[in-house]
């Protein structure tokens, strides 16, 4: 991918200077939306302390055994053309070769990760070599400090002390800007080691990521015990075969949180037995989830998050069908258990857990231990944590992440502050499902409209 790095004052004081803090999926989007929504020149400098550029914690690591939960149909970082990423698809021979004739259309296919991302990253570099009016800087650094001048400009600090001003910035970190090196290693697969001499591995976790895992272990030779260990033990349920469009009743939701459960499991019976499928129900849910979310009080959003978030997200962060089976198989024989269970402590040769309905603390011996566990965004990110003393972010209701509007928009007490963006996980408190790729792609789009809105004809001036 070439990027083209110029100074800033290469096209002169007029041009719009645009930062995006983060160069994972959330980042990268937010640059492709950019390059195709803003129509006048602008510099645009993407800010990340990695080397090089990443598909986040989603996809950084991936392998090309890990498939994405969502359909390729549902994968297009075009606004407006759908099918871009399963033509994309179909123009790849060597995908094509590799996919059966069977499969009745790409676009109900599940894709590795690693496809995605190569996807993702041509497209940025097709944005951008269309727009020969557009400077792009990489920055192989992170944000120390982000404050608001008096001109209503933004102006960022990096580590070493050096500061520029920008017209508009997006904060795109995701859950994070940095892995642990542990983390990183573990991510990566490296378990040699234990492969060959281990009889026990503990993985974290009850999300797609611990299952990816799990299956990475068995596909790589481990022969020994796996225990996936989570809190509340809801994993990830399967995927029709076959898409399962959106139906849902059209009547009023309940405004009280137990009536709203039985809404929806009333929902969910009443498609199969109409001859659709829960999983369609909850596509109907997904699509009303944020008025919804926005409905609820503070006190029944925090009752949500602790009872009913974990079997929430295990319904809309669904396996493919295939690979829902495999993880059964690996279930009922014997060989890997899931374990309910609060981990307290990382301990050598194992963890102090405490056992789902229990009181005590016990010692669980373990070979090698693999974190898998879904993280909340990283509030005390530097540059997320500076927004926050200067008032121009604060945290959604729950403490989850950022409060922000649909478009990414910062909200705030005082107001929004014009210009300022979070995009992606970075608003999960605010807005159900910002995690996901359809929904991180519209809202990159909307922030895009709104910075090129304003850039008629300077940022400054809006």
């Amino acid at each position: 991918m070439t990027v083209r790095r110029f100074s800033p004052h290469t096209y002169g004081k007029d041009v719009p200077q645009i930062a995006i803090v983060g160069r994972g999926f959330s980042g990268l989007m937010a640059a492709i939306a950019l390059l195709k929504t803003v129509g006048q020149p602008f510099h645009l400098r993407i800010f990340d302390p990695q080397p090089i550029v990443s598909g986040g914690q989603a996809l950084a690591t991936a392998r090309s055994t890990e498939i994405l939960n969502s359909r390729a149909r549902d994968l297009s970082v075009s606004m407006g053309e759908p099918k871009d990423f399963t033509r994309w698809l179909q123009a790849n021979p060597d995908f094509r070769e590799a996919v059966s004739a069977a499969i009745p259309g790409f676009g109900q296919i599940f894709v590795p990760k690693a496809t995605f991302s190569e996807y993702v990253y041509q497209r940025f570099s097709e944005a951008l070599a269309q727009r020969t009016d557009v400077s792009v800087q990489m920055s192989n650094s992170g944000i120390d400090n982000i404050r608001r001048t008096d001109l209503g400009q933004f102006v960022l600090t990096s580590p070493d002390g050096a500061e520029a001003a920008y017209d508009a910035a997006i904060l795109a970190t995701g859950y994070g800007l940095k892995a642990t090196e542990d983390q990183a290693q573990h991510f990566a697969g490296d378990h040699s080691s234990v492969l060959k001499t281990g009889r026990h591995i503990v993985v974290m976790g009850n999300g797609l990521r611990a299952v990816d895992q799990v299956l990475q272990l068995r596909d790589g030779g481990y022969e020994g015990h796996i225990t996936i260990l989570s809190r509340r033990g809801f994993l990830p349920q399967p995927h029709t075969r076959m898409p399962a469009d959106a139906v849902f009743p059209s009547e009023p939701m309940p405004s009280q949180l137990r009536h709203i459960v039985r809404f929806v499991r009333k929902a969910c019976a009443e498609a199969e037995e109409n001859g659709w499928s829960w999983q369609a129900a909850i596509n109907g849910l997904r699509k009303r989830a944020r008025t919804l979310w926005a409905s609820l009080p503070p006190s029944e959003k925090r009752q949500f998050n602790r009872h009913l978030r974990a079997i929430y997200d295990s319904h809309r962060n669904r396996l493919p069908a295939d690979l829902h089976a495999r993880l059964e198989r690996e279930l009922s024989g014997g060989l890997t258990e899931l374990k309910r269970g609060t981990t307290l402590k990382h301990l050598p040769g194992g963890l102090l857990v405490r056992w789902a309905g229990g009181s005590l603390e016990e010692f669980f011996a373990a070979d090698d231990v693999i974190d898998c566990r879904c993280l909340a965004p990283d509030l005390d990110n530097p540059a997320i944590a500076a927004a926050l003393r200067a008032g121009l972010a604060t945290p959604d209701e729950l403490g989850l992440g950022l409060a922000v509007n649909p478009a990414g928009e910062l909200l705030t007490p005082h107001g929004r502050p014009a210009g300022l963006f979070a995009v992606g996980p970075l608003g999960l408190g605010s807005l159900p499902d910002i995690d996901l790729v359809p929904e991180i792609v519209a809202q990159a789009y909307a922030a895009a409209a709104l910075i090129n809105a304003r850039s008629q004809p300077h940022l400054q001036a809006g």
